[in-house]
């Protein structure tokens, strides 16, 4: 997939600095590695988030909707959406929760049992691209300040009163401190 060489301009100041230098970084970054997975998934005919439902699946096949919808993080009519094509494609099967007739258990198929390595394999490329430049002994530190930059925003939304964002609508989670956990 090519690379643009220039970024897409984002919002500067006068002198042409960008205005949010960090935020226009992850911006970019999440840009990129998005469209990069995207193009690792089509290659086995998979959309972005199919991929998390299908790794679930595989740590622990046969779970109900809401437990998925929970697990991945994924708004309700998202993974709805994503359920019904994957099963189309012969990747999970859905039925009746014989516990909780409100309930709907998801299965993988064989098709979808057969994802299990090439997934694992996507995601070890995706993490090798990823960290191709930068120096090995630097990617702890990334990796950590990243998470505390997640942490920060997270916090502040949830100070705010706005939603976690990897928690969209209708999944019944809340930002949470780190407090919290």
């Amino acid at each position: 997939m090519p690379v643009p060489d220039d970024p897409p301009a984002l919002p500067s100041d006068p002198d042409g600095r960008p205005l949010a230098p960090l935020s226009s970084a992850i911006f970019q970054l999440a840009r990129a590695h998005r469209a990069y997975a995207a193009e690792l998934l089509r290659q086995h005919g998979l959309h972005p988030g199919q991929e998390l439902v299908l790794l679930q699946l595989h740590q622990r096949d046969r779970q109900t909707q809401a437990a998925l919808l929970d697990a991945v993080g994924l708004d309700h009519s998202t993974l709805s959406r994503s359920l019904t094509r994957m099963e189309a494609a012969g990747l999970v099967s859905r039925s009746p929760s014989a516990v909780d007739r409100r309930a709907v258990v998801v299965s993988l198929t064989a098709k979808g049992k057969r994802l299990r390595q090439p997934l694992q394999e996507l995601w070890q490329v995706l993490e090798r691209t990823t960290s191709a430049g930068v120096a090995p002994d630097a990617l702890d530190d990334l990796v950590r300040t990243l998470h505390a930059v997640r942490r920060a925003v997270v916090e502040r939304a949830g100070d705010a009163g706005v939603p976690d964002p990897e928690r969209p609508a209708g999944t019944g989670r809340q930002a949470t401190s780190a407090s919290d956990g």
